[in-house]
């Protein structure tokens, strides 16, 4: 039997979201990716079968981490409302980390998904799932006023991804000394939304008709 390359796939994938990320799905070129990686493309479909096998791979590898960071902050022992600090930091984290990734998924909602198989929205569907059970959490302790966990997650990964994302534009602005507008460290923003979502999640903040 013969032996199996000794290339990491990590290395492919680490490649692919560079090209993904600044070419898309369509754009993107295996003989890049391949460059990128400092592998021949046999090599590269040696691991995955198509660029779409690979292109999927990685999605479900983001997803999967993704979650599994919101999973374990579930499964802490903190208070709902520490949860929910956490897990905004750690979203944060986690794209800063992967730079390449928000860039991507941008696309693909552009895009409409049109890219994503059963199973990578399978994975895809376990971040909010997680964070939506630290809402739940918050919801049945009484922490929380009533409120959608699919909505919340929304409300605050949709913030932090474009602001995350925005970098570049916000540095060349900063550039051109616009009257009143300074690139603030990512940290601040995240500290801005934690203290505006444990604000929006409490419960004495119940709606109240309007008059």
């Amino acid at each position: 039997m013969g032996r199996s390359p000794r290339v990491s796939p990590d290395r492919i994938l680490a490649a692919a979201a560079l090209e993904f990320a600044a070419r898309g799905f369509a754009g993107a070129r295996v003989d890049r990716i391949a460059r990128r990686a400092h592998v021949n493309k046999a090599m590269l479909y040696y691991h995955f079968r198509s660029k779409q096998h690979l292109y999927r791979t990685l999605l479900r590898r983001m997803f999967t981490l993704a979650a599994a960071r919101l999973q374990a902050i579930a499964e802490s022992a903190a208070s709902p409302a520490d949860k929910v600090a956490g897990a905004l930091a750690a979203m944060a984290a986690f794209i800063e980390e992967h730079a390449p990734f928000p860039r991507i998924m941008l696309r693909e909602v552009a895009e409409g998904g049109v890219h994503l198989d059963r199973d990578t929205l399978t994975a895809l569907a376990a971040v909010p799932r997680a964070f939506g059970a630290i809402v739940h959490q918050g919801v049945e302790s009484g922490a929380f006023r009533r409120i959608d966990p699919m909505f919340a997650y929304f409300s605050m990964l949709a913030p932090i991804v474009f602001y995350l994302a925005g970098a570049p534009i916000r540095k060349e602005i900063t550039h051109l000394h616009v009257a009143g507008f300074t690139s603030r460290p990512p940290a601040d923003f995240v500290r801005h939304m934690q203290d505006a979502v444990r604000r929006s999640f409490a419960r004495d903040r119940a709606h109240r008709p309007v008059s």
